[in-house]
């Protein structure tokens, strides 16, 4: 029964791991639609020649020319007089990718400025709640100097898999910077020399645009202590990893991440009273891919703690004005909706008076706040969760408007003018809905204090229609007379700039003209609180009137609807248990008609851990109430009906990381935020998700939800692969803990399967291995309240990592368990049979003087060899030196074994049999030719047989070669990159990458033998000791805490402190040897069991 037991717990774990892993790969594989429109252009790249400082680079700097004719090279970079811009490509990325953003620039700037909608804008929020005065920013009719765009060519590169490589991108970034500025000059005396006529200054500055790792790159080159003062101040990244690489495994690589970011934090700092901060003039924006970017999510891309919301802010593309829309990591570059954006905003940023950036760090900050996101009010998120909201999310824009102190608003501009006193007969609502389905030329009146009664103090208004140009709304005091000495017309306020834009679907045909079409999806919404409408009695909605065709009238392609409402009604929340349980069978909601227009539904599980598909069926819209003939109602299809009655629904999900997330058109659709839950450094309620759904309230509705299963283990894999990772090292080193408990215990020492089983066993020391780190994280935790995460989750999440940690080690056991079994068996089968032809052959090559030396101490020729690759070549060559020494040497074992006992039992091998129980075979017993190395056991008085000895051998190296394995996987995309490079050049690997290797080296040669197992008595302290379990398992749990920060690359600080601590251990011990003095040794073990 014990056996089936152990059987079924590593069963399930590996199961576990497989099918997540699979699932996972089958879900990211499916293709992704997007909705991007593809960018077109005619390329010419310029290439810009080395100044004489430089004396040699294997990069380069390229000018982009938009069009298709032949041009002079020299005589174009004569004309060069416009804002240079410099693109910094990504991880393997060509200069060429700058072609859309380049060419839509262009575009742009011929064309002109976009007309200007009148819909809401987000303004700057600044400390304390101070709105930013924009009366500073420029208005633009034209565009008053083009963009002329640079890229550096980094050679394709992998940055993101190297810290040398990205150091080295950087040092060319700061020589391009002054490059370009320097050519300005010399174009400038060109024209000049020629006898042009030249009075524009000269740029002083170069605005970055980076992709991926080139904009880190962007942000290393502005505090290079090499750049110019003030070369940069504008810095725009594209789907850039800030807070740490997307492979965090190579130690210098995360090393150079936290300097970087340490000298931003730095520069943002006010040192004294009387200097201003280093970065105090540099403004970054970060614009995500969202979702669809599967190769970073949006918390390695945000700015918090690295740039303060008064110098930057992050912003998702499923957010960005006019875009709407989430896109794989390289799809951002030419995604024409987001490029167009970009070159708009870009070209904003230049003064019409200067020619240049404009100066003003707010300014500037201002002027992508305003064309980057949306106007979206702070009360319409406020209806899902107040602590969800971000702290520089964009404001409504507000104007003083004459004859009211307390309401600010903007009235539309005086050139669009449709007179209000020439509507036709005015409408009074008697219900808190109004519907309105075409441009009828009328003007509705709600009594705010009647229809706002009995808890509806909230008034939303859907529409397609243009704020000013199809709809105004008007607050008013009274419709009569007031006491006033204002005239009426001074004391009504409107607030048609209150309207905010958001995406909508296709709009739908109309079957043949005049007859009356599908609802058209709302573009726009508008809410008012009840503080807006405090001191008002009367909210007017002013619709233009519209031609009649034919003299019928207008087809019903137009719509609003509105409603007063109370924010509490309509609030439905789906507990852990639904959500799951919706995998399996969908749980409908059925809402009926006279609801709220707002329908808030709360997840309480993250929409960015598991999606959720929200489907909306109408089942009813008042068919009956609708005035058509019985006949005619009855003869229609009720779904049919009901579209041309209910406008399309939209759903509003807001994140506090990827910001704003807007579906329109929900009929059935997954919605998916790119958050990141459950993590340490999670806040407070980020476990949960809100979604605001805007639905028809004269229609009702079959909502079902269902949360998508591939989606979800998908999310997962994707937001907790780092932590995983680093749990695999604490999973090795708790299997090491208990094969060196065994051995210090004088018990057989168990196989790494055996062990890493043990440890699975509930409930110990199940929860004691899984549960501690975790405790020690949220005390951490506790010491900064405002990063502190949601306790269950956490915990779940947590032990979830850890599961599929243990199954991916069993199954790189079992694999190379597997393969050392085969190759043993054929060796063994071989030697057997061809035992003198063999032997002959290696009495020859053993025979050369190299190899005599090596085979006496061949420990001592792995170690030197490994630290020398270490040192001076890469420092995965190093490691797989070691590698090589556990594989030859587990073979050595294995064979020894098989040789020792003709007929092996498998269940001895796995460590499942009888126990590690020896057999009567005495050590002289084996057959000549056993392979035999210096690792075996020299145990002088061991009654164990000499096969079991090297089975205990075997499970031990067995140990070290999968922990050392995964070190050198772990540097592999770093000796991969080194190998495309190589024939660049050869540099001395960084210093942190070699010492770190060493310690694992040191790890791999002192710990080699299961006696060599530490044994230290504590000075002073009688009975007390330090063993080589209890390092182990401080090493484990230090490799869980780097997991649960996504650092695994901090295990390698675990890995060497042992190597340190085990050569130690070493040196003590060869020293109290000579000296006689026993009290520091390492135990013998005498094999009797």
């Amino acid at each position: 029964m014990e056996g089936f037991k152990v059987k079924f717990r590593l069963v399930t774990v590996v199961v576990l791991s497989i099918v997540m892993t699979l699932v996972a790969i089958y879900d990211i594989l499916k293709p992704v639609s997007n909705g991007c429109t593809m960018t077109y252009m005619y390329p010419t790249y310029i290439p810009i020649s080395a100044s004489e400082s430089l004396s040699s680079s294997k990069y380069g700097l390229y000018l982009y020319h938009e069009g298709w004719k032949q041009i002079d090279f020299s005589e174009h970079l004569k004309q060069l007089s416009g804002v240079p811009v410099l693109f910094i490509p990504g991880n393997g990325g060509s200069y060429k990718q700058v072609r859309s953003l380049a060419a839509e620039s262009d575009r742009a700037y011929q064309g002109g400025p976009p007309e200007p909608m009148l819909y809401q804008e987000a303004s700057l929020l600044l400390e304390e709640g101070v709105e930013m005065d924009e009366t500073d920013v420029p208005i633009f009719r034209q565009y008053k100097r083009r963009l002329d765009w640079f890229a550096v060519d980094l050679e394709g590169e992998h940055s993101a898999m190297d810290g040398q490589i990205l150091e080295e991108h950087t040092e060319y970034v700061v020589y391009a910077i002054h490059r370009i500025l320097d050519q300005y000059k010399k174009s400038q005396d060109a024209r000049v020399k020629e006898g042009a006529v030249d009075s524009d200054s000269l740029p002083n500055s170069v605005i970055l645009v980076g992709h991926s790792m080139g904009g880190f790159v962007a942000r290393a080159a502005v505090v290079s202590p090499n750049l110019r003062k003030s070369a940069v101040e504008t810095i725009l990244t594209l789907a850039a990893p800030h807070q740490s690489p997307p492979l965090a495994l190579q130690p210098s690589l995360g090393h150079y991440y936290e300097y970087i970011n340490q000298k931003w934090r730095k520069g943002y700092e006010v040192q004294t009273s009387r200097t201003v901060p280093q970065l105090s003039r540099v403004i970054v924006i970060s614009i995500s891919g969202g979702g669809n970017d599967y190769q970073l999510r949006s918390k390695l891309e945000s700015l918090d703690g690295i740039v303060p919301s008064t110098n930057g802010f992050m912003i998702s593309s499923m957010g960005v004005k006019n875009v709407w829309l989430s896109m794989e990591h390289q799809v951002i570059l030419w995604c024409n909706q987001l490029v167009v954006q970009v070159s708009h905003t870009l070209l904003s940023l230049v003064d019409p008076g200067t020619g240049h950036p404009i100066s003003g760090t707010r300014n500037r900050l201002t002027v992508f706040t305003k064309m980057l996101q949306s106007g979206m009010p702070r009360s319409l998120l406020k209806q899902s969760k107040p602590h969800l909201l971000s702290p520089n999310l964009p404001l409504l824009k507000e104007r003083k408007f004459p004859g009211s102190e307390n309401k600010n608003f903007t009235a539309c501009p005086s050139k669009i003018h449709w007179s209000v006193e020439g509507l036709e007969h005015d409408l009074y609502i008697k219900t808190p809905a109004v519907t309105i389905l075409a441009m009828d030329g009328r003007r509705r009146w709600l009594d705010i204090k009647e229809l706002g009664s009995n808890g509806r103090t909230n008034f939303v208004l859907v529409t397609n229609l243009l704020p000013c140009y199809g709809i105004k709304l008007h607050l008013w005091p009274e419709k009569g007379t007031s006491d006033s000495d204002l005239p009426l017309n001074k004391r009504v306020v409107e607030v048609t700039s209150n309207i905010v834009q958001i995406p909508s679907g296709p709009a739908p045909r109309q079957i043949e003209p005049g007859s009356q079409t599908e609802q058209p999806p709302p573009s726009a919404v508008f809410w008012l609180e009840p503080k807006d409408m405090h001191g008002f009695r009367f909210l007017t909605i002013s619709v233009a009137p519209s031609p009649t065709v034919s003299g019928r009238p207008p087809p019903a392609a137009s719509m609003a609807v509105g409603q007063f409402f109370n924010p509490e009604e309509g609030h439905k929340v789906f507990s852990p248990k639904s959500l799951l349980l919706s995998m399996y069978s969908q749980k409908d909601i059925f809402i009926k008609e006279d609801h709220p227009i707002v329908m808030d539904f709360t997840f309480s599980i993250s929409l960015g851990l598991m999606p959720a598909t929200v489907s909306l069926v109408t089942t009813g819209c008042g068919i009956k109430k609708s005035g058509l003939p019985v006949e005619e109602a009855g003869d229609m299809d009720s779904g049919r009906l009901c579209k041309l009655r209910c406008f399309p629904p939209v759903a509003l999900a807001w994140d506090p990381i990827s910001g704003l997330h807007i579906f329109p058109n929900l009929y059935s659709r997954t919605i998916e935020v790119d958050s990141s839950p459950a993590l340490w450094t999670s806040t407070q309620g980020s476990e949960q998700s809100n979604v605001l759904l805007l639905v028809d309230p004269h229609c009702s509705y079959k909502t079902g939800v269902a949360v998508s299963l591939t989606s979800a283990v998908r999310r997962f894999m994707l937001l907790y692969n780092p932590q995983i990772i680093a749990l695999s090292f604490a999973v090795v080193y708790f299997a090491l803990m208990r094969q060196a408990n065994a051995w210090e215990l004088d018990l057989p020492v168990p196989s790494l399967l055996s062990a890493v089983e043990s440890n699975l066993r509930v409930p110990m020391p199940f929860l004691l291995l899984t549960i501690s780190p975790i405790l020690i994280a949220l005390c951490y935790s506790c010491l900064n309240p405002k990063s502190f995460p949601s306790v269950g989750s956490f915990f779940v999440v947590s032990m979830i990592c850890y599961l599929i940690a243990n199954g991916t080690i069993i199954v790189l056991a079992l694999t190379i368990l597997i393969l050392s079994h085969l190759v043993a068996r054929i060796h063994v089968f071989f030697n057997t049979r061809w035992r003198w032809w063999m032997l002959d052959l290696s009495t020859g090559f053993f025979s050369f003087r190299v190899m005599r030396i090596i085979n006496s101490n061949p420990s001592l020729a792995t170690s030197l060899l490994a630290i020398a690759l270490v040192c001076f070549v890469h420092p995965a060559l190093g490691l797989l030196i070691i590698v090589c020494s556990h594989v030859l040497c587990c073979h050595n074992a294995l064979c020894s074994y098989f040789t020792a006992y003709s007929k092996a039992r498998t269940e001895d091998l796995f460590g499942f049999g009888n126990g590690g129980k020896s057999s009567n075979l005495k050590n002289d017993e084996y057959e000549e030719g056993l392979p035999v190395d210096e690792n075996s056991s020299s145990t002088p008085d061991s009654a164990r047989s000499y096969g079991d000895t090297q089975l205990e051998i075997f499970h031990h190296r067995h140990g070290l070669l999968i922990l050392h394995l995964l070190s050198l996987l772990m540097f592999l995309p770093s000796l991969v990159a080194w190998l495309e490079r190589l024939s660049m050049g050869h540099n001395f690997p960084w210093f942190l990458d070699s010492m770190l290797c060493m310690g694992i080296v040191l790890h791999g040669i002192c710990d080699s033998k299961p006696e060599f197992n530490v044994f230290f008595q504590i000075p002073g302290m009688r009975g007390y000791e330090i063993r080589q379990g209890f390092v182990y398992l401080i090493a484990g749990y230090c490799c869980y805490l780097s997991g649960l920060d996504l650092a695994p690359y901090k295990a390698f600080y675990a890995m060497a402190a042992v190597g340190v601590v085990s050569l130690f251990f070493r040196i003590i011990e060869r020293r109290n040897r000579r000296n006689g003095d026993m009290s520091y040794s390492s135990r013998k073990h005498s094999h009797r069991h």
